[in-house]
């Protein structure tokens, strides 16, 4: 009798989960439950997985309306009929057109339309009544052959319907007071009883009787357990694995020559294990995608647990070798994983999307979409909206949705109380739709069998469900993702070729982990732009590790998590590795497993191997510890039976003493932690970066200001550029491109950095010059349709100066030029006037006024911004000199570099700052919380520090027990 339910996957309408809905359908005694969510399936797999598990016979369709409007109900008779509605909803929602008012003639879905729709459609059609509509039934009596029950289901009592309303007002971005009737639902869309429906309809036993043969006729049986990905590459399976098998011992010779019998016996057992879990095709399909980059002269990075697989590394999808680094094939694929196995493979962030449209072409916009996520609302998220939906004030509501603030609920108004009540009540529901972040589906059959189709910005559509529900369903998802690091490295080699005729092999790793001075390079921890591995708190691991090899910087990858800091096992591991006979292992068992890492589990595969071969779980809970400490699991349930096993087992074992110990260090990895194949595959392209920051540091430099998205602000890749020997100019007339340029040691800043200069301006430049440079400021004037304000800025950050101008002198003649074209529209087209020249005094600007100019237009000055102090202390120290002092209090100067925010384990607010001194050296500072509040930071700038020089694994910082920003010279301009 329940054809009509919603979950609140009905996004900002329904108020039930799935699993409360099949628990309310379960004291009901209900048998039969139909999902039929409003415009989406999002629901539906979860659904049928949890009806199955309780016995329930799941159907599965859906509510289409055009906003506010229900226009009918579709359910699927089978598997064929879901594809059906989805098919059809696809074709609607990625043109962005409104449903129709009828639907298609369906072979496998039945319709159902509303009561008030009853004149708008044929005799043949179903008519849906609920409860409400019961009054109006006598005038219908002598014929309900084609009436059914659909009552639909949005809330479960009072308070759910209090909380749809507020949903809807949250949708409709309203005050809750001005919610229209039309766009909630009406009161009685309650979970009945069965009992009470059959009794409300008692004098229609018609409509029950269709109602329950409709339900009959549905039958959506699905089998989650094969896959579903594309099942072949070639035309067949057995012509894949011998594809596979080909490229495989090809690559066997290219990385390790013909005689290595140890990979050649490592190629055949995986191939075979490859062969059983029918994964040929996907092996081969990544090896296309990734063919296809290179052909098209991209870089890539595979990585993640795929990097375990020696035929990953033989047909080039990944650059990790898993022999010499002791990696097994089982972390990525074996019958025990509780997940289907993926590659994680990174291109460059500008390239990214002509893969993803190659995958599209290639294997087809039926079988290929993207995957989702759901953004849910989080406790303040919901906060903040609620707050809206009440009217509060701004201020009020930006206290309650504020992260940091402590809620007192003693000191909660009534509509504070209602914020927090309905803000938990709804936290964790689904919000809206969104991409996840570079997960694809490859599919054997139509994706219309699984999911309707979304349109996002970028043109390539979204399925409905997450990663978890693909797992589910039977995918194994390919992961293509973006990242800068690579722009940087395949930029820079680009740069080297222009710049200075080198051609860069950049695939010679091993000669990279080989080279004497790379490895000085990483042991200075001078790796500034290098992927990765660029962050204060990384170069600080470094220093401490005294890194300079590839198999440090792996772990260094890994120990950084911020659990293994806070549990204290990062300063174990340093110390062990200086003096490995402080190697300590908390039960002799832990030698066997650990004892590459010294007794501290760095890597996932740890976890896999004390939960297995120490607390007696099997491989396949030992995988869902993994992937819940990496927060990939979602089923808490099942995690908590893990715990509690993993306890007991240890019990039974006479390892009480040390279990608690053993899980402390197993839940650092939480939310956080990475496989020894993925620090490794990560340490490859830091490698390659590092290559280039040492050999061709200026090339490399200038790549990494065109890429963005480093660590730093672009300031300081500056800086650093002019620390490794480069000039740096301001965008120039004639020099700069919209990119930043080097020729020579000669770094041109390019027109992108000039803020408010728009994007045509620049084009009319970058055309004219290709004709001839410019060869004056009339010049410029006449070929350049540029406004005043556009040409202002191009003068006040000095782009004319090396045409002999002096910027006040072109101010002013840009202000006359621009009266006189006001004078002279109408006339300029029908007569050439002759250009007008003024006579202006020699007007200089000073070193003050050229860099607020910087600051206001580049958002940075060129200058040592030390030269901009006014005032400045006499004494102070240099960071190169900081080891000298140990333990004594220095005074120093230093331009703030960014800043990390942390919390004490009371919780209370301090700072790990990072600054250059006068000489542009970097050091770093402690602000421990009562400095922090005594002294506190305000915004960018120079501060005169004082403090005590602390030293740990001999890397030096100071423990500020002083500090205050200094003033600069006022710009005379303004005074």
């Amino acid at each position: 009798m329940y054809l009509n339910c919603h979950s609140f996957f009905s996004l900002r309408y329904g108020t039930i989960s799935i699993e409360l809905l099949i628990e309310t359908a379960i004291a009901l005694n209900v048998k039969t439950l139909a999902l039929t969510d409003i415009n989406t399936t999002s629901g539906a797999f979860d659904f049928v997985k949890l009806c199955q598990k309780n016995d329930i016979k799941p159907v599965v369709g859906v509510e289409f309306r055009n906003d506010d409007e229900l226009l009918y109900v579709c359910i699927a008779k089978n598997v064929n009929g879901f594809s059906e509605i989805n098919a059809f909803a696809s074709t609607y929602k990625l043109t962005e057109k409104q449903f129709p008012s009828k639907t298609p003639e369906f072979e496998n879905v039945i319709v159902m339309y509303p009561l008030s729709r009853k004149s708008e459609v044929s005799a043949n059609n179903l008519i849906g009544v609920s409860i409400s509509d019961v009054s109006q039934l006598w005038k219908y009596q002598h014929d309900l052959s084609k009436f059914v029950l659909l009552q639909p289901v949005t809330f479960l009592n009072k308070q759910g319907f209090n909380c749809h309303r507020l949903l809807r007002a949250i949708d409709k971005n309203c005050l809750l007071s001005k919610l229209q009737k039309t766009a909630e639902a009406k009161e009685t869309e309650l979970f009945y009883s069965p009992e009470f429906l059959k009794s409300t309809l008692s004098d229609f036993p018609t409509i029950i009787q269709n109602t329950n043969a409709i339900l009959e006729q549905c039958d959506f049986e699905f089998d989650f357990h094969p896959i579903k990905n594309r099942q072949v590459f070639t035309t067949s399976k057995e012509d894949d694995l011998q594809l596979l098998k080909k490229i495989a011992y090809d690559g066997v010779i290219y990385r390790y020559g013909k005689h290595d019998k140890l990979a050649r016996e490592r190629v055949e057992k995986e191939l075979k294990i490859i062969a059983e879990l029918n994964f040929g095709a996907y092996f081969l399909i990544t090896w296309d995608i990734i063919k296809y980059a290179r052909s098209r002269g991209y870089f890539h990075v595979g990585r993640g647990s795929g990097a375990n697989s020696i035929v990953a590394y033989c047909i080039g999808i990944t650059d990790v070798d898993p022999i010499s680094l002791d990696l097994y094939f089982e972390r990525f694929i074996n019958p025990h994983r509780t997940s289907p196995p993926d590659f994680d493979v990174d291109f460059s962030w500008d390239e990214r999307d002509e893969i993803i449209d190659y995958v599209f072409k290639r294997y087809g916009s039926q079988y290929v979409c993207l995957l989702a996520t759901y953004v849910t609302f989080r406790e303040r998220s919901a906060f903040r909206e609620l707050g809206k939906v009440f009217g509060l004030p701004k201020s009020e509501i930006d206290e309650l949705a504020n992260p940091r603030s402590q809620i007192d609920i003693s000191k909660l108004g009534e509509w504070g109380h209602l914020i927090v009540k309905y803000g938990k009540l709804i936290e964790d529901f689904p919000n809206y739709l969104s991409i996840h972040a570079g997960g694809i589906l490859i599919s054997e059959i139509p994706l219309s069998y699984y999911t309707a189709l979304n349109p996002m910005p970028k043109g390539f559509p979204i399925c409905e469900f997450d990663m978890y529900v693909a797992e589910d369903i039977g995918f194994a998802k390919f992961d293509v993702l973006s990242q800068r690091g690579l722009g940087h490295i395949k930029e820079a080699v680009d740069i080297v070729f222009k710049n200075q005729r080198i051609n860069v092999d950049i695939h010679a790793i091993q000669a990279f982990k080989d080279d004497p001075k790379i490895k000085a390079q990483v042991k200075a921890h001078e790796t500034m732009g290098c992927f990765y591995i660029e962050s204060p708190a990384m170069r600080q691991l470094i220093w401490k590790l005294r890194c300079e090899d590839y198999i440090t910087l792996v772990a260094a990858s890994s120990i950084i998590r911020p659990g293994v800091a806070s549990s204290g096992m990062m300063k174990a591991y340093i110390e062990r590795h200086h003096d490995p006979s402080k190697a300590f292992y908390i039960h002799p068992k832990m030698k066997d497993l650990l004892q590459e890492t010294y007794g501290v589990m760095v890597y996932q595969e740890d976890v896999i191997k004390v939960a297995h071969h120490f607390a007696g779980l099997t491989l396949a809970e030992s995988d869902v510890l993994r992937r819940a400490m990496s927060g990939k699991y979602r089923s808490r349930a099942e995690f908590q039976k893990i715990v509690d096993k993993f306890f007991l087992n240890c019990k039974e074992f006479g390892y009480d003493d040390v279990a608690k110990e053993v899980w402390r260090q197993i839940e650092s990895f939480s939310g956080y932690s990475f496989s020894k194949a993925h620090s490794a595959s990560y340490a490859v392209e830091s490698y390659q970066s590092l290559y280039l920051k040492t050999y061709f540091p200026l090339e490399f430099m200038v790549a990494v200001i065109n890429n963005f998205g480093g660590f730093y602000r672009t300031e300081f890749y500056i800086h650093e550029a002019r620390r490794c020997g480069a000039i740096i100019e301001a965008p120039d007339i004639n020099q700069s491109n919209y990119l930043t340029r080097i020729e020579g040691n000669t770094i041109w800043l390019g027109w992108v950095h000039i803020k408010s200069l728009e994007k045509k301006v620049i084009e009319w430049i970058l055309k004219q010059r290709e004709q001839s440079l410019f060869t004056s400021f009339d010049d410029f004037c006449r070929k350049v349709p540029a406004g005043l304000e556009q040409i202002t800025l191009l003068i006040r950050v000095g782009s004319f100066r090396n045409l002999g101008y002096q910027k006040k002198e072109l101010l002013w003649e840009a202000h006359a030029k621009q009266n006189t074209k006001r004078v002279f529209t109408i006339s300029n087209d029908l007569f050439e006037l002759e250009d007008v020249h003024y006579e202006f005094p020699v007007l200089k600007s000073s070193r003050i006024e050229d860099a607020y100019d910087e600051l206001e237009i580049l958002g940075f000055t060129l200058q040592n911004p030390f030269s901009l102090l006014y005032n400045p202390p006499k004494v102070f120290f240099r960071a190169s000199d900081l080891s000298l002092f140990i333990g004594k209090q220095v005074a120093i100067l230093g331009y703030l570099v960014t800043l990390k925010p942390t919390r004490t384990k009371k919780g209370e607010r301090m700072f790990f700052g990072y600054f250059t001194d006068i000489f542009g050296e970097f050091f770093d500072t402690v602000h421990f919380p009562k400095s922090c509040e005594k002294f506190p930071f305000k915004g960018s700038g120079i501060y005169h520090i004082k403090g005590k020089v602390m030293e740990e694994f001999s890397h030096c910082s100071i423990q500020v027990t002083w500090m205050e920003k200094l003033p600069i010279l006022a710009d005379p301009r303004m005074e």
